[in-house]
């Protein structure tokens, strides 16, 4: 399976066991995607981890 990353628009080939919600890293721009469908392969840039600050 190929996708395109939403950053730099590097081609990524995803591993065939990869899951819908997963989270890879670019290999050309190290930006974190998160695998948004598999049906055509799509990316988007994984939402940033937010500080819990014990709320």
């Amino acid at each position: 399976m190929h996708a395109e990353c939403p950053e730099c628009v590097a081609p990524i080939t995803l591993p065939p066991n990869t899951l819908e919600s997963e989270i890879i890293a670019c290999p050309d721009c190290g930006a974190e995607l998160e695998v948004v469908s598999l049906n055509p392969p799509t990316l988007a840039l994984a939402p940033e981890v937010e500080e819990d600050w014990g709320e």
